[in-house]
């Protein structure tokens, strides 16, 4: 327990988050699980050398504020780096802004808990639906975005016939975040039939970008 007892102030409110979410889908152990989430989102953090990335990391990123730390700098310029290929796939300034800005545990924890609900769904259609793991995974990624992650997430030019299932930009998660749950909302039927028709959700997404409706 001793790592939760070390908790900062952000990371105990990321934890009672985490843990009433999973309690209100039905996971077990809610408690148990956000800890395991939360611990190995730290983790990770410290071990990328990203845990102490101030608040506006977004706004230096995009040079509106200066950088006092030239790590935090050096970062701030390899994420820049990768800029132009997630215009092209729709981020914006406030997208940026968005992700970039927020605690960087915070980050590895969404990241984490995605990765979390896409594991639970796989296994099921495994295990309850008796699909094969390929098979599975496919129905997986039917219904869960798929994102390219932090300054190691150049975008790459792909294959034409592939472009559109590529993952998307992380900054991008927000603006995705509120399109599903408007569709999944608004017209449910509607959109489990636009999700059947694509090959991916990422598909759909992109197509959805071009249309201006994300």
């Amino acid at each position: 327990m001793s790592l939760f007892n070390n908790y900062n102030k952000i990371e105990k409110e990321l934890f009672e988050i985490y843990s009433n979410d999973l309690a209100a889908m039905g996971i077990p152990d809610s408690r148990r699980t956000a800890k395991e989430l939360l611990n190995h989102a730290i983790e990770k953090s410290k071990k990328e050398g990203t845990y102490n990335l101030p608040p506006n990391f977004g706004n230096i990123i995009l040079k509106e504020e200066k950088a006092e730390d030239p790590v935090v700098e050096e970062i701030a310029e390899r994420i820049r780096k990768t800029l132009p290929g997630k215009r092209t796939e729709g981020a914006r300034d406030e997208d940026i802004k968005w992700w970039w800005n927020l605690n960087d545990v915070e980050r590895s924890i969404m990241v984490g808990v995605d990765e979390f609900h896409r594991i639970a769904l796989c296994l099921k259609l495994v295990d309850k639906d008796g699909l094969s793991f390929k098979e599975a995974g496919e129905q997986v990624w039917k219904y869960h975005p798929k994102y390219t992650y932090g300054y190691r997430g150049e975008m790459k030019k792909m294959p034409k016939e592939i472009e559109d299932e590529f993952p998307l930009p992380i900054e991008l998660k927000d603006r995705i975040n509120i399109y599903i749950e408007k569709r999944a909302k608004s017209d449910p039927e509607k959109y489990k039939k636009d999700i059947k028709k694509s090959s991916t959700l990422n598909a759909l997404i992109r197509k959805e970008i071009r249309a201006g409706n994300i």
